[in-house]
């Protein structure tokens, strides 16, 4: 098997998302026109920026001992939520207790990307998101004219990505939402006879279903990869793979795809998406992925 390419994938075309500095593990972004400081174990070297940029971040998130727990200790008044905007995209930003704001800004490059191949394929693509979470995949596919199917665990994600849907002005566009646990929505989906031209996948770590499902992705998602091959349709437009906070290398993200794919005319690509700093420029790599592409 030939190796895939190896990337590293940035996402240069954000205008109301940067990252302003990093070091002593963390990192000061701009979400919109407020600033905000996360854990950063990566950044394991100084910052470049003064102390006093640092601290006049609106926000700082404190973790506790629970994995992905912790709170907002909020050093300037800032509001319950608001707009950010990713080219024609509209979409809402606001603090939450896992220390994210609603939006991963580097899988926009992913974004790009699907949206590329949706807009030159010859038909109307039917594609797939699962854990889907606020909405942005799902709206830059139905934006470039895709039928889409949003699958997300949590009801409130569900509700946050339907007022994107209305803020993007894409309200008229063809997307179900669906509260679901991912596997167990693929798999009926298989029973149904449905197909899919493109599937998203987004897994976390850990997670529960809406009926209790405990999703762990390591002993889940060769489950899921494997009901995905399912509903993959004849002709295939892309699949798309990628993963948080695990151990697992792209090479192993790629030959999963590449074991699901390789009946299919086409091709793998892996590595890690990363950020840059406006400040020193360097990289913070923020998960890994693989992607397959029809030729």
């Amino acid at each position: 098997m030939t190796p895939a390419p190896f990337l590293l994938l940035e996402s240069p075309h954000w205008r109301d998302y940067e990252l302003l500095d990093s070091g002593d593990g963390l990192k000061l972004e701009r979400f919109g026109a407020f600033t905000f400081v996360r854990p950063e174990a990566q950044a394991l070297w100084k910052p470049s920026l003064s102390k006093k940029e640092w601290d006049a971040a609106q926000a700082v998130f404190q973790p506790s001992a629970e994995e992905s727990g912790g709170h907002w200790i909020e050093k300037k008044k800032i509001p319950e939520r608001w707009k950010m905007e990713y080219g024609d995209l509209k979409f809402w930003a606001m603090t939450t207790p896992g220390r994210h704001l609603g939006v991963f800004p580097e899988v926009a490059s992913h974004w790009d990307w699907m949206a590329d191949s949706i807009s030159r394929a010859d038909r109307t693509a039917n594609v797939l998101n699962l854990f889907g979470y606020t909405g942005l995949a799902s709206l830059a596919a139905a934006s470039a004219g895709a039928k889409v199917t949003h699958v997300d665990a949590s009801k409130k994600s569900v509700s946050w990505a339907r007022e994107n849907q209305e803020l993007s002005g894409l309200s008229d566009k063809p997307i179900r939402w669906i509260v679901d646990d991912a596997l167990k929505f693929v798999q009926r989906e298989a029973r149904r006879g449905t197909k899919y031209d493109g599937i998203v996948l987004d897994p976390p770590k850990f997670g529960r279903g809406p009926k209790g499902e405990v999703w762990e992705v390591y002993r889940s998602l060769p489950d899921l990869l494997s009901a995905c091959k399912d509903v993959i349709s004849d002709q295939p437009l892309f699949l798309v793979l990628t993963m948080y906070a695990v151990k697992a290398s792209a090479v192993h993200a790629g030959q999963a795809l590449d074991e699901i794919m390789r009946d299919c005319r086409g091709s793998v690509e892996r590595g890690e998406l990363v950020t840059r700093e406006t400040s020193a420029r360097r990289l913070i790599s923020q998960a890994v992925f693989a992607r397959w592409r029809a030729q």
